[in-house]
């Protein structure tokens, strides 16, 4: 038996609390333990499965064996909802296991879809109806599904999620979701909405709701404890810089990802349980537009930005871009770490052309955003549709 059958999601975290790497919460280790049941019954299926050649083929035809019932997770933001579900995630020795951004979840079966729809015009296929071969695809990746920030904004979405996870339930898919919102809320005064609320009937026959009532926000705590303005750029600093990444991740493990973005991609360096992390040439020396920053922005509540130098009239579309980054993250309430060779004001040296003038804005904001009223703002625009 593996490490991974071995060690439970309580275990971890009570090992990371015992480490110091984060306060051990009540309502936290309930969660955990939670999850746990549905870690046990995920392997006690594993070893049934193992115990014939054909045990996937038996256990899907026979009726006797009960489903494996989810976890929708909600609650404030910060509480740790997306830590010890990527502990669980961890912990899940089954190949056919998938953590994924609902938002990046969603355009991927939307893709699916659309390469159906154009087989069928090509003739490579008589049947019609694509949520069938496409629910059969994805349980043939992943029948353990894990979503991060559960968000439903859009109608295109909405009117399929029914249909195709009636579909995913009933070839066995067992699904665990965080979300900021409790179920009955998903969705809330979307268009024709009525035609949604069988996919939420859905959801909660399969799944049980835990509420995280943690007592506070952690992250923040530790924010109001660390600095989240460093410079200049030295050795100093970037020990600093991986001493608070280390901190406001809670030591989880970091990995990158690519989200797609109407056919570009953007290029996520790390990101680990809602936070990314770039240099400041991975978003602003790339032709990266206003848009890609506002899914950024809505994406993480947290953003590390590393070696922002300073800049004049040679770097001119670095700073504009580096304008728009900051104004995308101002407006959406996200928090951000910097490494900067100088103090704000000092970034930008050229008077010339309009990026002096936006400079003192931009300066001004990110002094703001060291402020704790800034980082104890809610972010009240984490259910705003993604543009994807």
């Amino acid at each position: 038996m593996s490490v991974a059958d071995r060690i439970t999601v309580a275990e971890r975290y009570n090992g990371l609390a015992e480490a110091g790497d984060i306060e051990s919460d009540d309502a936290q280790l309930e969660l955990a333990e939670a999850l746990d049941r549905i870690l046990l019954e995920i392997r006690e299926r594993r070893l049934t499965a193992k115990s014939s050649n054909l045990g996937w083929l038996f256990a899907r035809k026979r009726k006797s064996a009960p489903a494996i019932r989810g976890l929708y997770i909600h609650g404030a933001v910060g509480r740790g909802k997306t830590m010890l579900m990527d502990l669980f995630f961890e912990q899940i020795a089954a190949e056919r296991k998938r953590r994924v951004h609902f938002h990046d979840f969603m355009a991927d079966v939307h893709g699916r879809i659309y390469a159906h729809r154009q087989a069928l015009k090509r003739g490579e296929t008589k049947q019609e109806d694509p949520i069938e071969p496409v629910a059969s695809q994805l349980i043939a990746e992943a029948w353990v599904l894990c979503f991060d920030e559960f968000s439903v904004t859009d109608i295109a979405d909405a009117m399929i999620l029914s249909r195709l996870f009636e579909q995913l339930f009933k070839r066995g898919c067992v699904l665990i979701a965080t979300s900021n919102v409790e179920p009955d809320d998903l969705y809330h005064n979307g268009l024709n909405r009525q035609l949604f609320l069988p996919f939420i009937d859905l959801l909660k026959s399969r799944v049980d709701v835990f509420s995280l009532d943690a007592r506070t926000d952690y992250r923040l705590e530790k924010l109001q404890q660390l600095p989240v303005y460093l410079s200049p750029l030295n050795d100093e600093t970037r020990i600093a810089m991986a001493k608070v990444w280390h901190e406001m991740t809670f030591g989880q493990i970091a990995h990158p990802n690519t989200i797609s973005v109407k056919g570009r991609k953007i290029e996520v360096p790390l990101e680990a349980g809602g936070i990314a992390r770039f240099s400041f040439d991975e978003l602003c020396a790339r032709p990266l537009a206003a848009s890609d920053y506002h899914l950024i922005a809505h994406r993480y509540h947290t953003v590390f930005l590393e070696n922002v130098p300073v800049m004049d009239e040679d770097r001119r579309n670095e700073a504009k871009r580096f304008i728009n980054l900051v104004d995308m993250l101002y407006d959406a309430g996200t928090r951000l770490i910097v490494s900067a060779a100088a103090v704000p004001e000092e970034l930008y040296i050229s008077r010339k052309g309009p990026e002096g003038f936006e400079f003192a804005r931009t300066a001004s904001r990110l002094f703001e955003m060291q402020s704790v009223d800034y980082l104890s703002a809610s972010r009240a625009a984490e259910t705003e549709e993604h543009d994807i």
